[in-house]
């Protein structure tokens, strides 16, 4: 691997364009003062890996529908018919997801570690930081494989086209209103919901932002902010948790959707994608498949493996076990009691003592690489890295 070195950008200048969680909290700096210098190929293979496992993602969520597999990989039940009403209809359209890859440089092979397809965050930190740390360095900005701005906000047209084309989107735009929600109190949460809020306001859709709990859901008139109905709700809140933490809601937002008065995004099938036990079904149906880990819901005899659960987050609860059963390493968390996928071990890329796994956005297409650098287990204290293909 090749790093270059950056002079920071100060917290002043961050906090000016929106950037809050600049900070961990053991007072380190959550931005790498470094760039990794990819090739050209490289970025483009990780494009394309990206591109093709979203539509291998397809697949196999319709195998789960078609076999009725939502046991398996993890779904509440109470999930379930939001996530078939979704499925079947396209005016609930996926708006962005990122997939966390393993290898990829220096003639390593890319391996899919797993999809974050329903509540994805680091979107500000590389659609705009990882920018803004080339150009105040003097390097040219457009040397990136970065550009989710845009594709975001030709995906946002595409809630209303519903196809690749948005030429049309104006014509067929009835002043459509979008509301913007996070949880009160999770500021990288918030800022996050209010850069895709920007970006739909650009793309020209009327918009608002309100925290989760303002907003107003009635399964008969729909979506309400201070006397306003929106058509659309961005929450970034994980489907799961709707289910099993909030019941009484997950019931509204089934029969909002069946009396098709409000789109959910991103959509309710995206927690399909989201599930790590979906891994197995990916391993079953494209075996051997150079883009994936062998995956399995029992352990995985004689080999080094990584033990993780259906939808844990920030690196909890996962364990490195050795082929003899051993662990060699572990993190504790809040998910253990979730249903559990081993995946055969495959090392992340590593310069000196630091590992660096590679996350790639997709919203229609792959559109945004960036880099988090960490332990061999990376979680909440690990940083965020820029690039620049040289």
């Amino acid at each position: 691997m090749e790093i270059t070195k950056l002079q920071p950008i100060s917290k002043d200048i961050l906090e000016e364009i929106g950037f809050e969680w600049h900070t961990d909290p053991d007072s380190s700096s959550y931005i790498a003062n470094e760039a990794i210098a990819l090739k050209e190929e490289e970025a483009e293979n990780y494009y394309a890996a990206a591109n093709e496992l979203y539509d291998m993602f397809i697949e196999a969520a319709q195998y789960v529908i078609d076999h009725n597999l939502f046991f398996e990989i993890g779904i509440p039940f109470n999930a379930i018919d939001m996530i078939k009403m979704s499925w079947e209809e396209d005016i609930h359209w996926h708006l962005y997801g990122r997939f966390d890859f393993a290898g990829g440089l220096d003639g390593t092979p890319i391996k899919l570690l797993e999809f974050n397809a329903d509540t994805p965050t680091m979107l500000f930190e590389s659609t705009i930081i990882q920018w803004a740390l080339l150009k105040a360095n003097g390097m040219d900005e457009s040397l990136q494989f970065n550009n989710a701005y845009e594709s975001l906000r030709e995906n946002f047209k595409r809630l209303i086209t519903l196809e690749e084309n948005t030429s049309d989107f104006e014509s067929l735009y009835e002043g459509w209103r979008i509301l913007f929600s996070s949880v009160q109190g999770n500021i990288e949460e918030e800022q996050t919901v209010r850069l895709l809020e920007h970006i739909a306001k650009e793309a020209g859709f009327n918009t608002q932002f309100c925290y989760a709990h303002e907003a107003h859901l009635s399964q008969e008139e729909g979506l309400f902010y201070q006397n306003l109905n929106y058509e659309f709700w961005f929450k970034l809140i994980p489907w799961e948790s709707i289910a099993v933490d909030e019941p009484d809601m997950a019931s509204m937002i089934t029969e909002m959707m069946r009396n098709k008065n409000t789109i959910f995004l991103n959509p309710a099938y995206t927690l399909l994608f989201q599930s790590k036990r979906i891994l197995k079904i990916l391993w079953d149906l494209f075996p051997n498949h150079p883009l994936l880990l062998e995956t399995s819901f029992e352990p995985l005899p004689n080999q080094k493996q990584v033990k993780k659960h259906a939808f844990s987050r920030e690196g909890e609860n996962i364990q490195i076990i050795g082929a003899n059963g051993e662990i060699l390493a572990q993190n504790g968390g809040s998910y253990g009691n979730l249903p559990a996928i081993y995946q055969s071990f495959t090392p992340l890329n590593q310069y000196q003592d630091k590992h660096y796994q590679a996350n790639v956005f997709y919203a229609f297409e792959a559109c945004a690489l960036g880099f988090r650098q960490g332990g061999e287990i990376l979680d909440n204290y690990s940083k965020f890295v820029s690039h620049f293909i040289k």
